[in-house]
């Protein structure tokens, strides 16, 4: 390729485009600033084929954008309830999740029509469990999974002095759960709850002082399971659609900072500087999307690492007595003793197997490549590095493609893989937005033949789209 078709390219593809996996590129259509109505939030958004909109839910409400053009269409108010946290569109209609004004009362899914943007016909609101954070349609439709995180007001104390140290139950700590909506007839047919559901693998985390707090939900191509993330817990459990019941409670084990290819740097001092340290990280994934390869069910995991709200279950590494480097690193109280550390969050996304066995994890390259791009915050160092929250995936030309959103860099940045074989997930490239910062959601979706990534950026309080071009052979020549 000449100097001349490298520069138009540079043009046509204003994102980097990375030799790793060269078959697509990404042009920037559009930005939004929301905040027409006061607190209005970008946090997450939903795209609807039939009108061609985005819906964006934040707080006080769904802003309606037109996704041709980015222009608002509608706000739609949701403050009388509470304040909305998901949205979700499946073949028309659109459901919100809303926690009430009291959290750990229980909270309601509001359903709305995407043509007439108001309240679907017939019933339209119904009552789920404490704090809905999270809700997704199966893939045919028929049912609705609303993840209850239902967290506490008030968290567990500490019991003793025990190192790690032990937390009690908490005083108003509502159950986390997950409600089962029937669509036809409106109604919950099941709530799933996690007494007696079998454990198993590692490091699953029953001493926090606070019970499982369902946070995100994946659900399997034909609809018979649904694969649900405990963040605070470090676990996944199973949820059998056929009896609507959960199987399994898996710990998701640790990642091991010292080994190879996992390297971190634990200080916040202002220069970046990565490095194999005696520490290990909790895997703690925020969000999940789910897909096949060769008739299996694999499943992406974003690997944000999370403390509780009061902070009282994290300490400086010194604490145990760690020195320097790692000695300010921020370790969770209830797992690190003075002679294992562990650190929330494995600052990386994994993909595992139905069982939540690892497939393959990204090691150290998002906060690598971050740091490469000029956009790594070294201020996060000692925390959870660039911390990997959201996830879509998308299917083009016979290949899937994982987008992975990372919340804390001083830009909105999307890390792009190709994961279509499982085990051999590859790098492809980070989608980086000026005047963007934070992205909480993605949606990733084709419309008229052509792909899209929207991009919900919560501190900017912005929404950007991206077109996904498919390059033609010619723009992969070297």
């Amino acid at each position: 390729m000449s100097l001349a078709q490298l520069a138009l390219l540079a043009v046509l593809l204003p994102t980097t485009l990375l030799a790793d996996n060269p078959h697509i590129g990404f042009s920037k259509q559009w930005t939004y600033k929301h905040g027409v109505t006061a607190g209005q939030v970008s946090e997450i958004p939903a795209f609807d084929k039939r009108t061609n909109t985005l819906w964006v839910a934040g707080v006080v409400g769904v802003d309606v954008l037109d996704a041709r053009t980015g222009t608002l269409l509608k706000h739609i108010d949701t403050s009388a309830y509470g304040s909305v946290n998901s949205v979700a569109i499946k073949h028309g209609l659109a459901a919100f999740a809303v926690e009430s004004t009291n959290r750990t009362s229980p909270g309601v899914v509001l359903f709305y029509d995407t043509r007439s943007r108001v309240p679907s016909a017939g019933i339209n609101t119904v009552e789920v469990g404490a704090l809905p954070d999270m809700l997704t349609f199966t893939p045919d439709g028929s049912r609705l999974l609303v993840a209850n995180e239902a967290t506490p007001s008030v968290y567990g104390a500490r019991i003793g002095t025990t190192i790690p140290y032990v937390y009690g139950t908490s005083g108003n700590d509502p159950a986390g759960s997950v409600s089962i909506i029937d669509v036809a007839s409106r109604s919950v047919v099941a709530t799933a709850g996690f007494n007696g559901v079998a454990t198993s693998g590692a490091n699953l985390r029953l001493t926090t002082g606070m019970d499982f707090e369902p946070e995100y939900i994946a659900v399997n191509e034909d609809g018979t399971k649904a694969f649900v993330t405990l963040q605070e817990a470090n676990g996944m459990a199973v949820l059998d659609l056929t009896t609507n019941e959960f199987t399994q409670l898996i710990g998701l084990g640790a990642k091991d900072f010292s080994l190879p290819g996992n390297q971190i740097d634990p200080l916040n001092e202002g220069t970046v500087s990565f490095a194999s340290h005696k520490v290990k990280g909790l895997y703690m994934p925020d969000g999940i999307a789910a897909y096949e390869w060769k008739g299996k069910t694999y499943l992406v995991m974003a690997n944000e690492g999370d403390f509780r709200e009061d902070d009282k279950d994290r300490s400086a590494a010194s604490t145990f007595g760690a020195v320097a480097p790692l000695d300010k690193l921020r370790v969770s109280n209830a797992d690190s003793s003075a002679s294992e550390l562990y650190a929330a969050g494995a600052r990386s996304f994994s993909i595992r197997d139905e069982a939540g066995r690892l497939v393959y994890d990204s090691g150290d390259i998002l906060d690598k490549k971050a740091a490469e791009l000029g956009i790594y915050d070294d201020g996060r160092s000692r925390d959870k590095g660039v911390e990997p929250e959201g996830v879509a995936l998308l299917d083009i030309g016979g290949r899937t493609y994982a987008f992975i959103g990372l919340e804390r860099t001083t830009k909105s940045a999307v890390a792009v893989f190709d994961v279509t074989v499982p085990h051999k997930a590859s790098y492809v490239d980070m989608i980086v937005t000026d005047g963007d910062v934070a992205p909480e959601g993605l949606s990733a979706f084709h419309y008229r033949g052509e792909f899209y990534l929207a991009i919900a950026n919560e501190v900017s309080n912005t929404t950007s789209l991206y077109r996904i071009d498919r390059l033609s052979a010619h723009h992969h020549k070297r």
